[in-house]
C-alpha cells in the first residue's frame, strides 16, 4: 500500500499559465497577509495537511511551510471567505491568536496556487539544533519606539534580510550584510559586532521571523542589549501611515512573492544592473535554466529581451529556432 497516496490529492499541479487564467477570472479581491509563530508541532505532516485541507476548500494561495519548530506562511486570501479564514486560525491550538501582517500593496496574483511544505526548520539557519535558545529573543519595539531609538542615534541598525532585499530599500544608516543567505547572515552579523556585545542593537526584516532567529542567536552569544522592530517592515509601514509617524524606511520592501516588492517610500535607492538607471524593479531572467534574480529597467528589458546577459539572449533565440 502506498502511504502518500491520499496526499497526492493535497497538491496542486496545474501549470503557471492555467493558474494565472484562473486568476485574471476571479471576480473577488484577495487579501495578501503573512504570518509566523514558533510553536512545538509533533506531526508536521497531519498539521500540514489539516491546514491544506481547510484553506484549499477557502480558495487561499500561497507558500506555507511547516516544521517542527512552527509555521511560516506568505499567502493570499479571498476576501469573501476572509472571516472564514480566520476561524480556521482561531480554532487551531497551534495558531489561535496569532499575528497578522496584511501586505502594504494588494494584488490578486500575488500568488498563483497553494503550497503547504513540511521543512526541517521555518527559516533555514544552518545551526545546530540546542546551539542557540529560540525562546530567549531580544525585545521587540514598537514603530513609535524604533524611531525613536533610531533618532537618538546611538544604536546600531541591522539589516537581517539579503543583500538583493536591502539594495531596494532599507532604514537609515543601516548595516546591510552583503550575504545571500540567512544563515551566513547571521554568522556576518554576529562576528563583525563581535566587539559591539555591549551596545544597543536594534534588528529588522521583512516581517519579524528571521529577527525572532537572530536576536535569539546574538543573545545566546552575548549580545547584552538585542531589540527587533515587532511585526518588521509590513508592519512598521502600516502603522506610521495609522499614526501619522515620519517614515524612516527609504525605497521598496522586498517580497517573496509574484510581486517581488511594494513601495514603502518614493525613493528609488537602488540601480539597473544592466545600464545603471535608477530602478529598484526586480525581474528572473528570461532564460529559465539561469533564472537570475537582478533589478532590470523597462528600457533594458525590451533592449536584453528580459535576460541578464547576451549569453542567456542568445541561449533563448537559439531555443527559438529550434522550437
Amino acid at each position: 500500500m502506498d502511504p502518500n497516496k491520499n496526499n497526492r490529492k493535497l497538491i496542486n499541479k496545474l501549470g503557471r499559465k492555467e493558474l494565472l487564467e484562473l486568476r485574471k477570472k476571479e471576480t473577488f479581491q484577495r487579501k495578501t497577509l503573512s504570518f509566523y509563530r514558533y510553536i512545538s508541532i509533533e506531526n508536521p505532516e497531519v498539521f500540514r495537511n489539516t491546514l491544506f485541507q481547510q484553506w484549499d476548500a477557502l480558495g487561499c494561495l500561497g507558500r506555507i511551510y511547516v516544521a517542527r519548530e512552527g509555521i511560516n506562511a506568505q499567502m493570499n486570501v479571498p476576501e469573501p471567505n476572509f472571516s472564514q479564514f480566520l476561524d480556521t486560525l482561531e480554532k487551531s491550538p497551534e495558531l489561535n491568536g496569532i499575528s497578522i501582517n496584511i501586505a502594504v500593496a494588494e494584488e490578486r496574483e500575488s500568488f498563483l496556487k497553494l503550497s503547504i511544505k513540511v521543512k526541517h526548520q521555518i527559516v533555514a539557519d544552518g545551526l545546530q539544533f540546542g546551539e542557540y535558545d529560540i525562546s530567549n529573543v531580544g525585545n521587540h519595539l514598537s514603530p513609535e519606539k524604533w524611531n525613536i531609538e533610531m533618532e537618538r542615534g546611538d544604536s546600531i541598525v541591522i539589516d537581517m534580510r539579503n543583500h538583493y532585499e536591502s539594495e531596494i530599500g532599507h532604514f537609515d544608516k543601516a548595516y546591510l550584510p552583503k550575504d545571500v543567505t540567512f544563515k551566513n547572515a547571521i554568522r556576518s552579523v554576529s562576528k563583525d559586532f563581535e566587539a559591539s556585545k555591549d551596545k544597543k542593537i536594534l534588528l529588522y526584516c521583512t516581517g519579524g521571523i528571521r529577527c525572532e532567529k537572530a536576536s535569539a542567536y546574538l543573545k545566546s552569544n552575548g549580545f547584552k542589549n538585542v531589540n527587533q522592530l515587532y511585526g518588521g517592515i509590513i508592519n512598521y509601514s502600516h502603522e506610521i501611515k495609522r499614526k501619522g509617524l515620519p517614515n524612516k524606511f527609504k525605497g521598496k520592501n522586498f517580497v517573496f512573492d509574484h510581486r517581488l516588492g511594494e513601495r514603502i517610500s518614493p525613493e528609488v535607492i537602488s540601480h539597473c544592473h544592466q545600464c545603471g538607471k535608477p530602478c529598484d524593479v526586480h525581474a528572473n531572467c528570461g532564460n529559465k535554466p539561469c533564472n537570475l534574480l537582478f533589478i532590470q529597467c523597462d528600457a533594458c528589458k525590451e533592449t536584453h529581451q528580459g535576460c541578464c546577459s547576451k549569453a542567456c539572449v542568445s541561449k533563448i533565440k537559439a531555443h527559438r529556432k529550434l522550437v
